[in-house]
């Protein structure tokens, strides 16, 4: 029987002094997924779910820092203290200057049984108070090492010191007590605790849920395997290129950041082999606000948001429950609310009171420069954008077409109908420059909107403002259903720049649509497939069902536009319609539209990435 060959060492070249200091989670994070760890440390990438948040929760009291980690006499990196020192500052401004006895329940199991027992009676402590350590939340470097963690609990006596860990859930029932990530991240304690003077062997992990400890000894072993961990992530870091996803890993059920990550979509795409899990579908409650009544104000009450006309509040509304804030005209946000919705990252979009999209903020912006770096890159690639922007117009005129056939109502749609749709996408297809490719998308819409009016409900005779469509007209429109597609379009513009900024892109700088001042031109390049999907389908719907009504329009110098009543009930159709749940035509699993942009953005970063030859195109049958 042969044995197997360790891996050889490999350790990182020196790292530039402008680098930051490697967290021990991250550590923790390249231990369990290389590909977790870049998205989390070199895309800043994070998304919250159940594991996280009860992993918060167990640590709500290891996180208020207490008690002091001395210095070491033999303290090779002073900085390091002196920073763990000024992270355990008091919130009244002043630091801890003596070792906290004081244990709740959960701390007390694992305190009792651990090698340097404490007491928390004040009769029975040592009288060398100075020589005992027990001190929670401390934020300790290594600057040598280049680390950096934030310590749970550390106890000890003189320099001999014991990090203990805290971890959600309860104790996995495998040889070692502990999975290696776990581990790893303790051990990546002890070196930061060494290199700053003290003296360090072994350290626990605590199981909060079953109030259990494993005792972790840090041996060569242990020690080799973080070693790795720590010259590995630096190595994939500095070398800027994202790691393959795991396949058909048990390990991305559970994973925060499968949405963003798409494991199975990634490689199903790329292979062609296994069809994807449904792991990236969650559905989100939360659901957009808007605003349009002239003179509103809108202000926070502790965790409500609530909407006020002429100082009478006409709404409230649970900032849990809110996934946008959208305010059409003369609308006012207070300072204080607006900071609450950038801290928790909850987009905030303006309109004229018309219905232009005039931007959005997102507070500082996403992390993720490289998505925004390949964006750019790929944008001044003539080749490249003729690629994208063909695919884009070929879903385009696709969509057109299944809509269409949908709601046509004279029987079959036309045979010349259909040889005409056939004829631009290959004209598309042969496209040679982005001009070629705009008279074959100019074409394909003529035709569209030609045979626009045979999906709409007849109006009636004694109707001023009859459903009657003759062609696509705009600034202004002319008649209501010019009025509603306009206005549809502006909605489905603001969708896909929440959307695409959400996921780290610049949406004004785009590839199909040239970049001009203040048009959203990778947003308007985005929505071209969905136009037909989204925004005609909800003007089809809401006329055909009557949920806008003749009356919902007024007319003045010669254009069209919706009344207060109108709008509002325009929005809930569109919204209605981002909700439609449909089955994914490639993936296979069933989905929202909302997420469905998500997705989509997500796919086509990928694809700038180098992750995917080709950005795969939503065409619905």
């Amino acid at each position: 029987m042969t044995e197997t060959q360790k891996d050889l060492p490999l350790p990182c070249p020196p790292l530039p002094g402008d680098l930051p200091l490697l967290p021990a989670r991250m550590i923790n994070e390249y231990q369990y997924c290389p590909r977790l760890a870049y998205l989390e440390w070199v895309q800043g990438e994070w998304s919250e779910n159940s594991d996280t948040v009860e992993g918060r929760y167990a640590h709500r009291r290891v996180d208020r820092p207490s008690g002091d980690l001395p210095r070491a006499r033999n303290n090779l990196s002073p900085t390091g203290v002196d920073k763990a020192v000024a992270r355990t500052a008091s919130p009244n401004g002043g630091a801890h200057v003596s070792a906290e006895v004081e244990v709740d329940s959960d701390i007390a199991v694992c305190e009792r049984e651990a090698h340097t027992s404490q007491t928390s009676s004040a009769d029975e402590v040592n009288e060398d108070e100075s020589a005992r350590i027990h001190a929670r939340s401390i934020t300790l470097s290594a600057p040598r090492l280049g680390l950096i963690a934030r310590l749970d609990l550390v106890e000890g006596e003189g320099e001999r010191v014991i990090p203990v860990d805290y971890k959600r859930g309860k104790r996995p029932h495998i040889p070692r007590g502990a999975y290696d990530p776990e581990r790893v991240q303790l051990c990546v304690q002890a070196l930061i605790l060494e290199e700053n003077g003290y003296t360090c062997d072994e350290g626990i992990l605590y199981f909060a849920e079953s109030r259990e400890r494993v005792r972790v000894v840090f041996d060569e072993d242990l020690r080799a395997l973080t070693r790795n961990a720590i010259d590995g992530l630096r190595m994939m870091a500095s070398g800027g290129q994202i790691p393959p996803p795991l396949v058909d890993s048990p390990k991305c059920a559970r994973c925060s950041l499968v949405g963003i990550c798409l494991p199975d979509e990634t490689n199903y795409l790329r292979l062609a082999e296994t069809p994807p899990r449904p792991l990236a579908v969650p559905r989100d409650e939360a659901l957009p606000l808007y605003v349009q009544a002239r003179g509103a104000k809108v202000t926070k009450k502790g965790e409500t948001l609530e909407v006020f006309v002429e100082d009478e509040r006409v709404q409230s509304v649970r900032l849990i429950d809110v996934s946008q804030v959208v305010l059409m005209g003369q609308v006012y946000v207070t300072s204080a609310t607006l900071h609450e919705l950038m801290a928790r990252e909850i987009p905030t979009s303006w309109y004229s009171f018309g219905g232009w999209f005039l931007g959005h903020i997102t507070g500082t912006g996403h992390k993720n420069v490289e998505i925004r770096t390949a964006q750019y890159r790929a944008s001044f690639d003539p080749q490249c954008c003729l690629r994208i922007a063909k695919g884009l117009v070929i879903a385009k005129i696709q969509n057109q077409k299944t809509l269409l056939r949908r709601n046509w109502k004279e029987g079959d749609l036309p045979d010349d109908l259909l040889d005409g749709f056939q004829h631009d996408v290959r004209r598309a297809q042969r496209a040679g420059d982005l001009a070629e490719l705009l008279g074959a998308e100019g074409n394909a819409a003529a035709r569209y909107f030609g045979v626009f009016a045979s999906m709409l409900r007849r109006g009636n005779d004694g109707e001023s403002f009859a459903f009657n469509f003759e062609t696509r007209n705009r600034r202004p429109p002319t008649d209501p259903v010019n009025a509603l597609l306009s206005y549809a379009y502006s909605l489905l513009v603001r969708a896909w720049s929440v959307a695409l900024t959400a996921v780290g892109f610049d949406c004004y700088r785009g590839f199909y649509h040239q970049p001009r001042y203040g048009r959203p031109a990778l947003s308007l390049d985005m929505m071209e497939p969905f136009r037909p999907l989204i925004a005609d389908s909800c003007v089809i719907q809401a006329i055909n069902n009557g949920e806008v009504r003749p009356s919902d329009f007024i007319s003045a110098a010669g254009s069209v536009a919706l009344t207060d009543a109108g709008r509002k009930r325009f929005i809930g159709t569109f919204e209605r319609r981002l909700s439609h749940e449909i089955t994914h035509p490639v993936f296979g699993y069933r989905l929202s539209y909302r997420r469905l942009l998500e997705l989509q953005a997500r796919l086509l970063a990928r694809h700038l990435l180098g992750e995917l030859p080709e950005y795969p195109n939503f065409t619905t049958r």
